[in-house]
């Protein structure tokens, strides 16, 4: 595929969007964003399975007429007001949003869907952000040229970042078009995209005089067109360390808002804007009081995990997903979650049973062997079903509690210190091996208490911490930023016969009835169905004559 690929040509774009053009992110992310390039010949994107939180869309059959053409600001305001009730795989998308995908298949109606988002979508709406994402990600891949007529609309220059200063909504809603449209994109249309005057936008969206959601989403933005390495080299050379190194001390800020600019700010710093002289931060953390922390081993790949392994970001538009370091098999257990972000996460207990598929937007909560909390949608889930809590909408501040008691086999969720009924449906597949566990939706974070530091509504019944119990070696500790995690995997060395999946011991085994092996046996047992062709597993056989 050639690099003009990344975008839809003029003449394709009725039928050929219903079919490659509706992305899974698996297919999206193999995009290479030097070049633009998919390496194994497909799409940019392709067709999306279904997900809790992001809808299957619905075309047009082949008879069916286009919908009459209705007002854009109400379809959006509608699909805002209606993504918290979207909760089942099988659940049809609401009209609005079918209606808004329509819409999007021409240039001049992409454009006002685009600036649609950008006008109404309100500031105080913990799941604006991600409906912009939700619904830019399902619409059909702009054309350049409606490209260029929308930088030639949004006109952005640093000017234009210091107008309209007391509506910040309008720049918290453009800055997240450009996040999302960057990482949709790759190759020559993100270059074109992240014009210099939207590099100056994007710049001046940092400085002191901006609202914090507008600082945060235009960090957001330019990670995300970092993905693409032209656009990292022009990026860096702006000096946009200098501005982060100030930000990052906004970590710990009270200010909930405050604190999500920090964390992006020092990720930033570590993993992508290396500033010269600047020590990196799991170099200077003090973690000698803590003893179980988020497993940088056991998580999804597009999440974010602080320094201190206690804190966790999803800036993704896939479900991401993550266990704690601990496992335990008996006894009554407790640990507190505090909302930095009140958006849809689900956080709860899971088992190493439980499959993080984040491309297909399963997460906590999504099988037999997890349940969760979801406190933006008044919801516990099971077996990626959903039941309504009584709990009110949870908020930034609030703590969220999560009592284990493995003897009664049952678990209680607190939203600052009132307790839920006992959940006890898990048990009925698990009985041991449970992990604290978390998966996000876009742009949400929470931080996690494992006991290193006392709970702020600790239950009255006897319990145990993982702190109190966990114990991790100083290297165990560290989470190492991305390049340097990838600089010492390219050391490992890596014999020729071993298994493909653990790395670790030799490929001995051998799938039935497909025939497909290159795995150790722990690994085949992992497995329900073959890795290469998807065909169930009915028998692994292990072959003797393969010796090292």
């Amino acid at each position: 595929m050639g690099n003009s690929c990344v975008c839809r040509e003029d003449s394709d774009l009725e039928d050929h969007h219903h079919g490659s053009l509706r992305a899974t992110r698996g297919q999206s992310r193999r995009v290479d964003h030097g070049t633009g390039v998919v390496p194994d010949g497909g799409e940019a994107r392709s067709s999306r399975p279904r997900d809790p939180v992001r809808p299957p869309r619905r075309g047009r059959g082949p008879h069916e007429p286009r919908r009459k053409k209705q007002n854009v600001d109400g379809l959006v305001l509608d699909t805002l007001a209606v993504i918290r009730t979207l909760v089942d795989n099988d659940q049809e998308p609401p009209y609005s949003m079918i209606t808004l995908h329509e819409m999007a298949e021409t240039d001049d109606g992409w454009l006002e869907v685009v600036q649609s988002l950008i006008r109404v979508i309100p500031l105080d709406d913990p799941l604006g952000p991600a409906v912009i994402t939700l619904l830019l990600d399902e619409c059909p891949l702009p054309t350049k040229d409606a490209l260029q007529k929308l930088s030639d609309m949004l006109n952005l220059s640093s000017a234009a970042a210091r107008q309209d200063a007391l509506n910040p909504a309008k720049h918290r809603n453009t800055t997240a078009v450009l996040g999302c449209l960057a990482e949709k994109l790759a190759g020559p249309a993100s270059i074109g995209l992240l014009s210099p005057g939207t590099l100056e936008y994007l710049l001046e969206s940092l400085s002191s005089e901006a609202h914090p959601t507008v600082m945060l989403f235009a960090l957001i933005a330019l990670e995300k067109f970092s993905q693409t390495s032209e656009n990292k080299l022009t990026v860096s050379e702006s000096c946009i360390s200098n501005r982060l190194a100030v930000l990052e001390s906004w970590a710990d800020h009270p200010d909930y808002l405050k604190r999500q600019v920090g964390f992006c700010s020092q990720w930033s710093l570590d993993n992508l804007f290396l500033k010269e002289g600047r020590q990196f931060t799991y170099e200077k953390v003090n973690l000698t009081n803590i003893n179980a922390m988020l497993n940088s081993n056991d998580v999804s790949e597009y999440l974010k995990i602080s320094p201190t392994g206690l804190e966790a970001r999803c800036d993704a538009s896939s479900f991401e997903s993550v266990r704690c370091t601990f496992c335990v098999d008996s006894g009554v257990w407790y640990y507190e979650v505090t909302v930095i972000t009140s958006g849809v996460m689900q956080i709860g207990w899971a088992t190493k049973d439980s499959k993080f598929l984040n491309h297909e937007g399963y997460g906590i909560g999504d099988d037999e062997y997890s349940c969760a909390y979801d406190g933006c949608r008044q919801l516990i889930w099971y077996n990626a079903r959903s039941k309504p809590h009584s709990h009110p909408c949870w908020k930034e501040g609030d703590a969220i509690g999560f009592l284990l008691d493995l003897s009664k086999k049952q678990m209680i969720f607190y939203l600052n210190g009132h307790q839920l009924p006992p959940e006890k449906q898990v048990f009925s597949s698990a009985t041991s091996g449970f992990f604290a566990a978390a998966s996000f939706m876009s742009y949400q974070q929470c931080e996690f208490n494992f006991g290193a530091k006392p709970f702020r509504h600790p239950p009255s019944v006897k319990f145990s911490t993982f702190n109190d119990f966990a114990s991790l070696l100083p290297s165990e500790k560290i989470i190492l930023p991305r390049h340097r995690r990838l600089a010492l995997l390219k050391q490992v060395s890596i014999r020729d016969n071993c298994c493909t999946l653990c790395c670790d011991v030799m490929a001995d085994t051998e799938l039935r009835p497909c025939g497909h092996g290159g795995m150790c046996m722990e690994c085949a047992l992992q497995l329900e169905t073959c890795p290469l062709c998807r065909q169930d597993i009915q028998t692994r056989v292990r072959l003797i004559a393969h010796v090292s």
